[in-house]
């Protein structure tokens, strides 16, 4: 099977294990609407201040709930040392790095619908078919350049005490740049793009986006040693 085969095969698993265990996956999504709710009581919803704060909240919202998803994506396999079980198949390690990054990047775009429905409620946000499109297509961005370095923290951290401490003080600052060209590319669909700036912070966007999957997926492996 081409590395691209396994891939495919683990994201598979991931996904599968996901929807069996759907209590984790329904966690997720509760986490990041209860972050929604209690961003929209601190600042004043309505208006021009809640349509400038939405964006911000909206990016924020996805990375705090993009770490329970990213602990869930490595602790089977660190239970009972499966993960050795894992590695004595004949499957690379890049593609297991690049499936698990696929599965949680999915598991990340499908929050995608609830959080932008109740960002829409809470901040009073007029959306189209045109916004809807591009929103769409940052959020996908957006989720894969939280997934890339995530997956990868998240297979080093497996086997600590404190991963659930040491996870996100790593995984937040790789993910700034994200942030910002994220928040800066929402906030011109939210509030529009009168000078035209939108299609230079989604190629920079983008361009974090290679970098981070590349990167990570080199350095994949040597997480797997002792």
């Amino acid at each position: 099977m081409s590395v691209l085969g396994q891939a495919l095969a683990v994201a598979r698993k991931d996904l599968l294990l996901g929807w069996r265990g759907r209590t984790r996956t329904l966690a997720v999504a509760l986490f990041g609407m209860v972050t929604l709710v209690l961003f929209s009581f601190a600042v004043a919803a309505d208006g021009e201040v809640g349509v400038s704060a939405a964006a911000g909240f909206l990016i924020v919202a996805l990375l705090l709930s993009s770490i329970l998803a990213l602990e869930e994506s490595f602790r089977l396999e660190a239970e009972d040392r499966a993960i050795e079980g894992l590695l004595l198949l004949p499957v690379d390690p890049v593609a297991i790095y690049y499936g698990k990054a696929v599965a949680n990047t999915l598991l990340l775009v499908l929050l995608g619908p609830i959080l932008l429905f109740l960002t829409a409620i809470f901040f009073s946000l007029q959306l189209d078919g045109a916004n809807l499109a591009g929103l769409a297509v940052l959020w996908f961005l957006a989720a894969a350049g939280i997934a890339a370095p995530g997956t990868l923290y998240a297979s080093m951290t497996s086997r600590l005490t404190g991963r659930d401490v040491i996870l996100p003080l790593l995984l937040f600052p790789l993910t700034l740049p994200i942030l910002m060209t994220g928040v800066r590319s929402f906030d011109l669909i939210l509030r529009g793009d009168a000078m035209s700036q939108l299609k230079g912070w989604i190629l920079l966007l983008t361009a974090f986006d290679l970098v981070y999957w590349i990167l990570c997926g080199a350095l994949f492996s040597r997480t797997l040693e002792e």
